[in-house]
């Protein structure tokens, strides 16, 4: 029987077109698991409140954090969005911290930072702020000053087709204020990110470890410039290195530990997966803050809570595609493929067998657009480092992952992004407020791609985008 492209998520896809189009359960899911799906999406929506609270279930947030419900980034299940300019709000955004490591440091240095460190060979050593360790936190519960507040502004620039069709594109320039707890190290590394849409999650998780390692290409043998691998992180639960998966540097390798960190890192709420605070040495009035811990387990989100919200995250359905048979989607596919967007943003996969409690995501032939690898994107899509314009591209900020190396993001749903959020933006850090200026962004291993599409004449644009938006 021939394959239906519409199906992106396979059997799990959902028919929907509308603002809430990211928010069903997987369409396979039986009554007696969206139960439990529904249970995920109370806590998901619901917000954190500072303990002690009568509301047990749900105090403990902070003593530093962002935001106070996951919904407040993931606006619908969808992406975040940058601010539109400094006086707009920050809550989609985040900045992870790194430090560059000094060539010589010794031991003992090593112990004057929040230091990341797994012993196993493969996993990457990264240094952390000593003061504001891997997150910056601009929130604080009462008597709890935020680390500090940050906004961003914009610089412009234009670029131009080989017809002269002009687009302008903004970068944006992140001013960070009132450091509440002294000066940064001054090699700090500062990582903007939007939050990602929620969709077809579990199916990422369900692609089998060896395609990816297939599909992996770190010395570019084929001469294609694309040198795409995996980011090997660390499984918490198995206490192994493991392919990460999630996150827009591939940094935690499931859905549950992807969830937890996102507890721990955003709202500061504990888990068995994250037990400790990410209060720092520092960081007097943070450490000595009341907390939600539960006096037995002596963490703050219990278990059966993590799980429920992790099916939760794991069975967010990918819409099918639309307008799949038009000229016009098909010429843009084809100009996809010419372009060699399709090396990176890999179109098909097939998911390895579950177990009862992913069984939804079983042996499913999908369509993300991704290989779920890192690749060089080069020194415009790079982090950057305080007071400078760009970080060294070669400094290991997350596990193996580089500050020029991003993974690369599922493409599926991307055409009802602002049907779902009319503010969502694209890319790891909100930039691109269309698909074109996306496109536009690309560079590093992707510059011969964007070359091509800067060839395209506007017939050619308008089918490429087209093919985008069907997804």
């Amino acid at each position: 029987m021939a394959e239906d492209k519409r199906l992106s998520g396979g059997s799990t896809t959902v028919f929907a077109i509308h603002s809430n189009a990211f928010s069903y359960n997987a369409a396979n899911m039986s009554a007696q698991r969206k139960s439990v799906f529904l249970i995920g999406n109370n806590f998901f929506e619901t917000p954190w409140v500072i303990a002690p609270s009568s509301t047990h279930l749900r105090d403990g947030l902070g003593p530093l954090f962002n935001v106070n419900a996951c919904q407040s980034c993931h606006f619908n299940d969808g992406r975040g969005h940058a601010p539109r300019d400094e006086k707009d709000d920050v809550d989609s955004l985040l900045i992870r911290l790194s430090v560059v490591a000094p060539k010589n440091h010794t031991e003992r240095q090593q112990k004057s930072f929040h230091f990341q460190r797994h012993n196993h060979p493969s996993i990457k050593t990264v240094l952390n702020d000593s003061i504001y360790g891997k997150q910056l936190q601009n929130r604080g519960t009462p008597g709890v000053k935020a680390e500090a507040s940050f906004y961003i502004s914009y610089r412009h620039k234009t670029v131009s087709f080989h017809d002269g069709f002009t687009v302008s594109l903004r970068e944006p320039i992140v001013t960070v204020t009132h450091w509440n707890y002294g000066r940064p190290n001054p090699k700090l590394i500062l990582s903007l990110r939007i939050a990602p849409p929620m969709i077809g999650l579990g199916l990422l998780e369900a692609i089998p470890t060896a395609h990816l390692e297939r599909l992996a290409d770190a010395d570019d043998q084929d001469n294609d410039g694309i040198s795409g691998r995996p980011n090997i992180t660390w499984d918490i639960k198995q206490q192994a290195p493991s392919i990460g998966r999630f996150g827009w540097k591939a940094g935690q390798p499931t859905v549950k530990q992807q969830t937890a960190a996102a507890f721990s890192g955003d709202m500061g709420l504990t888990t068995n997966l994250f037990p400790s605070s990410d209060c720092t040495a520092i960081q007097h009035a943070c450490r000595l803050a009341p907390d939600g811990s539960d006096p037995i387990t002596k963490i703050e989100i219990q278990d059966n809570i993590l799980n429920s919200l992790s099916l939760y995250a794991r069975n967010l359905a990918v819409p099918a595609r639309r307008n799949i048979n038009s000229l016009q989607v098909r010429q843009g596919y084809q100009l996809f493929y010419q372009s060699g967007c399709n090396a990176c943003h890999v179109e098909r996969h097939t998911t390895a067998k579950q177990a009862s409690n992913h069984i939804e995501q079983s042996e499913q032939t999908i369509y993300p657009y991704t290989d779920l690898l890192l690749h060089d994107m080069g020194p415009e899509l790079a982090d950057r480092q305080l007071n400078s314009k760009v970080a060294p591209p070669f400094h290991h900020n997350e596990f193996s992952a580089t500050t020029h190396e991003w993974r690369t993001p599922p493409l599926w749903g991307i055409g009802l992004s602002k049907v779902v959020h009319q503010e969502a933006t694209f890319l790891h850090d909100g930039r691109a407020r269309t698909l074109l200026e996306a496109v536009l962004w690309h560079g590093g291993e992707a510059q011969a791609s964007k070359q091509e599409v800067l060839t395209f004449n506007k017939e050619k644009r308008d089918a490429l985008i087209a093919f985008l938006e069907s997804l």
